[in-house]
C-alpha cells in the first residue's frame, strides 16, 4: 500500500500544500493529502509568484514544484540541478514534487522539447529570484551590506551572521513575483549545471522498487477491465443475462457501448472481460480501408491544403536549371508501443474524485475528464505519477478516463485500470501515416536554384486540451460525442522548410482525413519531414557530383550547423568501409529553433538475406547551455534507437475491422541485440539559450540510415519501414 497522510497532520509538519520525495529518494512517487477526502483544494496556482516554483519546508530544506511530468527524460534531475545552481545548495536539500493539479503549476503538456526551456527556465529565475530575496531579508534585519552576505546550502553567513533561510523566514513563504535577476550563478559561477549527473530513478526501476503508476497499489483497491468492441464504430446491439458474480465479478459498468468489469482480483477481471466479451453481440460497423497500399489510399482521400509558404519566386526557381530532380517519400503510421500498458487509479468518495495518471498534461485532462462525467473540477484532483515509456500522447489520458467512469460508479474504493497490451497496440492514437513530394533545381555551380516541398498530413495532436470529445471512451457513452475530427495542425509541417539557405522556395500542407485514430507522437511531422529532406539532399548531391556533407555546408550559414557537421566529418572521414558497407548522414535543426544535431550511420548489408546491421551510429548535438550532460546524451541516442527501430521495422497494420498488429510478434521493434554502439558528442555553449533537445535526433538518424543504405547497396530507400525485397533488388 502506498504511504499516504492526513491533511490535518500534513498541513501542521509543513506549513505547505503539498510534499515530494527527495530527488535523492526511493521513488518517483508523490504523497499528497488523504486521496478521496472532502478537503483537497481547488485553487489555481499564481505562476507569476516565486512560491509556486519554489517553497521552503518547516525543516528549512526547499521543495520545488513543476507542472512538467517526468517522462524518462531526466526533467527532475535537470531541474533540480537549476535550483540547486541557483540557490547555491547541494541538491540532497532539494526535494521536487510534480505535475498534481492545484499544488504544482498548470504548465499544460509536457511536448515539443520545451521542458528545459520553460519549466528549468522558470524554476531557475523562481531560485535566484528568492536569493535575492532572501540576502536582503538577511541584510536588512542584521543591518549590513547586501554584498557581505552570502547563501550556501540554504544558510546565510557574514561577519557575525548566521542564520537559516528557515528561522529567517519564521514559518512563511518567499514572497514576490519572479523578476529577471540581476545575477544568474550559472552563468558566472557554474558549479553543478552543466554536470553529468546521475538519475536516481534509475536504481529504483532496476531493482523493482515503487516507481512507475503500474506499481501503485491500495488497501482495499478493486481491478478493472474494459470490453472493446469489434471496431472503431461498432455498436452494441445486446448483452445475454449470465449472472458472472460467482466469477468474481463486482459490478458491471454498462453505459451506451462503453463496457467495464470490476472484480476484487485482476486475473478475474482478465478473464471476466473476455468471457463478457464473447456473448456481447455488436454491430461491427463502418469498414477500413484495404486492397491498396496506404500512400496510394492517403492520395485518394480528400485534402483541405493550407496556404503555401513562398520564398522568392517560389517553385518556378527551378525553371532552367541545370539538374531538375523529383522524388517522393512515405512514412506509415507508427505507434507509441509503450513499454508497460496504460494504468490509471481512481476513487470517487463523497463527491470527490481523485486520479492517479501518466497523462503528460494533467490539468488540461482535468477540464477534459470534468465535461465527461460532469462533475465540477473543483472536485477533481489529478495526480501524476510516472509511466512506463512514452514520448507522446498515447492511452494515459483514455485509461484515466476509463478509470474515472469506473470509479464513479463503484465509489468508495481504489479502482485500478490497466490495458491488456492487445489494447495498448490497438487502441492507442497512432503517429499518423504521410507522404512527402520534393522537386528541386541545381545550378552549375552547385546551389539549390528553386525547391518545392508537398505534403500530406492528418493532423498530429488530438489530446484531450479540455475537450471531452478527444478522449476515446466518450465515443462510446451515447451522449453525442463523435470522432476528434480537428487536431493540432502545425505539427504536420514541423521541420518542412528546410534550414538551408534556398533563395527560391514553396511549401505546402495537405490535410487529409485518415482511416486510424492518431495524435502526437514523438517529433511529429518532423521525423517525416527531415527523413525526405535529408534523403534527397543526398540524391542531389550526387546528381550534382559534390560529396553529400559538402553539399550540405554549401548551403549552410548558421556557423553552429556547420560546426556540427564538420565535427560529424572529422568522426567518420577515416572510417574504412568493407564489402556491402555504407555510411550516410544527415542533419537539422529541431524545429529549425532548437537543438542541432548531426547524425552518421554505418550499415553492414546482408547482400542474401537483405538484413541491415547497424554497426555504429554517431551524433554531433548543439543545445545550447547544458544542464545535465549525461540526461542529453541519453537523450539524443534513444532518440537514435527509436528512430532506428521506425526506419528498419515499424508499422500499423489493420484489416477491414480493426488493427492486427497486436503484439511484439506483429508490430516487432529494435531488440537490444540489434542495438548499435553509439556516440554521442555535446558542443557546449553556455553563453546561449538551453534548446530543447529530446526530438532532435529522429529525423537525422532515419536519413542517414536510408543514405548509409544506399552507399553500401546503390537501391535508394524512399518508404518506410525499409524493406528487404528493396535491397535484394
Amino acid at each position: 500500500m502506498m504511504a499516504v497522510e492526513t491533511r490535518r497532520h500534513f498541513l501542521k509538519t509543513t506549513g505547505v500544500l503539498s510534499i515530494g520525495f527527495s530527488l535523492l529518494g526511493v521513488s518517483c512517487l508523490q504523497r499528497t493529502e488523504k486521496e478521496g477526502g472532502n478537503t483537497f483544494p481547488f485553487h489555481p496556482v499564481d505562476d507569476s509568484q516565486i512560491n509556486a516554483w519554489l517553497q521552503v519546508l518547516s525543516d528549512g530544506r526547499v521543495k520545488i514544484l513543476s507542472g512538467k511530468m517526468e517522462l524518462g527524460q531526466g526533467i527532475k534531475t535537470a531541474i533540480v540541478q537549476v535550483a540547486a545552481e541557483e540557490l547555491n545548495t547541494s541538491m540532497h536539500l532539494i526535494d521536487i514534487h510534480i505535475a498534481e493539479t492545484d499544488v504544482t503549476p498548470n504548465e499544460g503538456y509536457t511536448v515539443g522539447s520545451m521542458s528545459i526551456e520553460t519549466s528549468a527556465m522558470a524554476v531557475r529565475n523562481a531560485a535566484a529570484s528568492a536569493r535575492e530575496i532572501l540576502v536582503r531579508m538577511a541584510a536588512e534585519r542584521f543591518i549590513v551590506p547586501e554584498n557581505s552576505l552570502t547563501l550556501k546550502d540554504l544558510i546565510i553567513t557574514g561577519d557575525n551572521v548566521r542564520i537559516s533561510i528557515g528561522d529567517l523566514l519564521e514559518g512563511k513563504q518567499v514572497q514576490g513575483k519572479v523578476t529577471t535577476p540581476a545575477t544568474i550563478l550559472a552563468k558566472t559561477e557554474r558549479k553543478i549545471v552543466g554536470q553529468p549527473v546521475p538519475r536516481k530513478d534509475i536504481e529504483n526501476m532496476v531493482v523493482g522498487k515503487q516507481h512507475f503508476i503500474h506499481d501503485l497499489r491500495f488497501e482495499g483497491m478493486v481491478h478493472a477491465r474494459i470490453i472493446r468492441p469489434p471496431s472503431y464504430t461498432a455498436e452494441l446491439l445486446s448483452m445475454d443475462n449470465t449472472d458472472y458474480s460467482a466469477n468474481g465479478l463486482l459490478k458491471l459498468v454498462w453505459i451506451g457501448n462503453f463496457l467495464g468489469v470490476i472484480s476484487e482480483e485482476e486475473y478475474q477481471a482478465i478473464h471476466l472481460a473476455r468471457a463478457i466479451g464473447k456473448v456481447a453481440n455488436w454491430k461491427v460497423g463502418d469498414a477500413l480501408p484495404t486492397g491498396q497500399g496506404m500512400e496510394e489510399h492517403i492520395l485518394s482521400l480528400p485534402s483541405e491544403p493550407d496556404p503555401a509558404v513562398e520564398k522568392g519566386l517560389g517553385k518556378n526557381g527551378i525553371n532552367g536549371a541545370n539538374i531538375i530532380h523529383e522524388a517522393s517519400y512515405f512514412k506509415p503510421y507508427l505507434m507509441h508501443a509503450a513499454n508497460g500498458p496504460s494504468c490509471s487509479l481512481a476513487i470517487f468518495q463523497n463527491g470527490k474524485l481523485t486520479i492517479w495518471s501518466h497523462s503528460q498534461g494533467i490539468h488540461p485532462l482535468r477540464s477534459a475528464i470534468s465535461q465527461l462525467v460532469e462533475i465540477p473540477e473543483s472536485d477533481i484532483h489529478i495526480i501524476g505519477v510516472p509511466g512506463s515509456a512514452c514520448y507522446g500522447h498515447n492511452g494515459a489520458d483514455d485509461v484515466a478516463a476509463e478509470a474515472a467512469l469506473l470509479a464513479i460508479n463503484y465509489p468508495g474504493r481504489h479502482v485500478r485500470l490497466q490495458w491488456m497490451r492487445e489494447e495498448e497496440h490497438g487502441w492507442e492514437p497512432y503517429g499518423t501515416a504521410m507522404r512527402m513530394a520534393l522537386k528541386a533545381g541545381v545550378d552549375q555551380k552547385g546551389k539549390i536554384q528553386g525547391w518545392d516541398f508537398n505534403l500530406w498530413s492528418d493532423v498530429h495532436g488530438t489530446r484531450p486540451f479540455g475537450s471531452a470529445e478527444n478522449l476515446l471512451p466518450a465515443r462510446y457513452l451515447g451522449k453525442g460525442y463523435q470522432r476528434p475530427v480537428n487536431g493540432f495542425k502545425g505539427g504536420a509541417p514541423r521541420n518542412a522548410e528546410p534550414y538551408y539557405e534556398i533563395q527560391n522556395m514553396r511549401m505546402q500542407t495537405h490535410f487529409f482525413k485518415g482511416p486510424l485514430r492518431r495524435s502526437a507522437l514523438r517529433a511529429l511531422g518532423a521525423y517525416a519531414n527531415v527523413f525526405a529532406i535529408e534523403s534527397f539532399m543526398d540524391e542531389l548531391a550526387l546528381k550534382a557530383g559534390i560529396k553529400p556533407m559538402e553539399f550540405r555546408t554549401n548551403h549552410l550559414k548558421d556557423p553552429r550547423a556547420i560546426r556540427c557537421l564538420e565535427r560529424l566529418e572529422d568522426k567518420i572521414n577515416k572510417i574504412q568501409k568493407g564489402d556491402h558497407e555504407g555510411l550516410g548522414h544527415a542533419f537539422a535543426r529541431y524545429k529549425n529553433s532548437s537543438s542541432y544535431c548531426a547524425v552518421a550511420v554505418w550499415v553492414l548489408v546482408d547482400r542474401k538475406s537483405g538484413a541491415i546491421h547497424l554497426k555504429k551510429m554517431w551524433a554531433v548535438v548543439d543545445s545550447g547551455e547544458i544542464i545535465n550532460p549525461d540526461g542529453l546524451k541519453n537523450q539524443i541516442e534513444g532518440g537514435m534507437i527509436q528512430s532506428a527501430s521506425w526506419a528498419l521495422k515499424e508499422e500499423v497494420k489493420f484489416d477491414q475491422k480493426h488493427i492486427i498488429s497486436l503484439d511484439w510478434i506483429t508490430y516487432p521493434i529494435l531488440r537490444y541485440n540489434e542495438i548499435p554502439e553509439i556516440e554521442v558528442e555535446l558542443i557546449e555553449q553556455s553563453d546561449q539559450p538551453p534548446l530543447g533537445a529530446g526530438e532532435a535526433s529522429q529525423g537525422p538518424a532515419t536519413a542517414a540510415i536510408v543514405n548509409a543504405i544506399y552507399d553500401a547497396t546503390q537501391v535508394r530507400i524512399r518508404q518506410l519501414p525499409i524493406q528487404r525485397q528493396l535491397l535484394l533488388a
